[in-house]
């Protein structure tokens, strides 16, 4: 598993999966190891995937200032990656949460970016309202899950609001597991269920502690980006909901939604054929080859 230097000289794990032109993933959660990715949904016999694992968590070190958790900082972690790739331009994808550090990455350098894929991404660097929360999630009251779930929901929501830790926080958390899957099947509670040993909570809890982005500004330098721009939507998703992602996405110049039917946060898991069809669609851009890595 190759490891680089970051700004700060921490030392980062990334995985590079399957074969064709790279494209750079960043994982949501916040901070969850990039192994729950898996080969998105079988992405990786089109693309290389390199998944990075952020600060603290995967096969990352831990740093020695809790700061450099937050979600802006870890931009020139970012940068580090793509320095240390050899590319000029990169294709990049981020999922959920790192949906806010790719919008930053963004704003921040734009001309290092071939094109974006937003993957049920988070809002808070662009200050979007997660619009149709509640009906999202009255949708899937016909679920034989739901009651539990929702309950679950619903305490998770509260003890959130009122910064509760992890140990209250956490199982609350993985009770409204099934909302985020488009099938309360097997694979989806296997998939839930590493969830807590994958995401830390030091490194997750510092992904938004403090954090608090100024939008317009982050707004108008999206503005200004010239990459082609993908925001992957799962219709049943309750945070983005697909109205919060269409907002986003008109926040691009050259931004398309689409709208993955039967999905929810994990589009690759609900339905792998599609969602690789619809990224591999997007992707049309000339194929690169990696630098050399040591």
């Amino acid at each position: 598993m190759p490891r680089f230097p970051s700004y700060d000289c921490i030392a980062l794990g990334y995985h590079v999966l399957g074969s064709g032109p790279p494209i750079v993933c960043l994982p949501g959660g916040p901070a969850r190891a990039s192994s729950y990715l898996g080969d998105l949904g079988g992405l990786s016999r089109d693309r290389t995937l390199l998944k990075l694992d952020l600060r603290g968590s995967g096969e990352s070190a831990v740093p020695e200032d809790p700061a450099s958790y937050r979600c802006d900082r870890l931009v020139d972690d970012v940068e580090a990656f793509r320095v240390h790739l050899g590319l000029d331009r990169m294709d990049l994808l981020a999922h959920s949460a790192a949906g806010n550090l790719a919008e930053l990455y963004a704003a921040r350098h734009p001309h290092r970016l071939s094109r974006l894929v937003l993957v049920t991404p988070g809002l808070r660097s662009v200050g979007v309202e997660t619009v149709g929360f509640a009906e999202a999630v009255a949708a899937r009251a016909t679920q034989w899950w739901y009651p539990e779930a929702k309950a679950a929901m619903d305490a998770w929501q509260e003890a959130a609001g009122r910064g509760a830790g992890p140990d209250e926080v956490n199982p609350l958390r993985s009770g409204a597991a099934p909302f985020a899957y488009g099938r309360w099947d097997e694979r989806a509670r296997a998939h839930a269920e590493a969830e807590p040993e994958e995401r830390p909570d030091a490194p997750s809890a510092g992904f938004y502690d403090g954090f608090a982005p100024d939008t317009a500004a982050v707004r108008a330098a999206l503005a200004g980006l010239d990459a082609p721009v993908l925001v992957l939507a799962g219709e049943l998703d309750p945070a983005p909901t697909p109205e919060a992602a269409r907002a986003l996405a008109a926040l691009f110049p050259n931004a398309e939604t689409v709208v993955q039917d039967g999905a929810s946060h994990f589009p690759w898991l609900d339905d792998p054929a599609r969602f690789v069809k619809t990224v591999l669609t997007f992707l049309t851009d000339e194929p690169r080859t990696l630098a050399d890595r040591p």
